[in-house]
């Protein structure tokens, strides 16, 4: 949806979570893309899973948003961008069970997200991996070193 009406700030967002063995050494990084100035936001954990590192990198990218904002965010997680965009509501309606009536990984941070999504208009782009987008190589580089330095 693009409502060239909508006063919202624009914001593109690229992330991605990096981890050192699965579960292991981890790595998340975000970068913010506004009015042409850029933000990088990284961060770390040491016993962690690559699931629970790019889910990190979306909360910590729109918890940074002062205010309710029009975003595209580019991900090369497919875990994180069919969590938020075909599996949320269904297990919000199971009570937070998966198809297989199992509880939902990573619930506390889907449950974080859920709130965040909530204030913002949000288009999701699936972005491979390692295929030379820039911004995503960036991301990740970032992660990597964040997951490096938790080692």
């Amino acid at each position: 949806m693009n409502d060239t009406t909508d006063s919202r700030p624009l914001v593109e967002i690229y992330t991605d979570g990096s981890c050192l063995g699965n579960p292991g050494a981890g790595g998340w990084a975000a970068l913010l893309v506004c009015r042409g100035k850029e933000k990088m936001l990284v961060g770390g954990r040491p016993d962690t899973t690559n699931n629970q590192m790019e889910l990190q990198a979306v909360i910590a990218a729109l918890q940074a948003l002062k205010t309710a904002c029009q975003i595209h965010l580019y991900t090369d997680s497919k875990y994180v961008m069919d969590g938020a965009t075909q599996w949320l509501a269904g297990w919000k309606a199971k009570n937070w069970k998966n198809s297989k009536k199992q509880a939902v990984k990573n619930q506390a941070q889907w449950q974080v997200l859920d709130g965040l999504l909530q204030q913002h208009q949000i288009q999701w782009h699936w972005v491979k991996g390692h295929s030379g987008h820039e911004q995503n190589e960036r991301v990740d580089d970032a992660a990597r070193q964040q997951a490096e330095q938790q080692q």
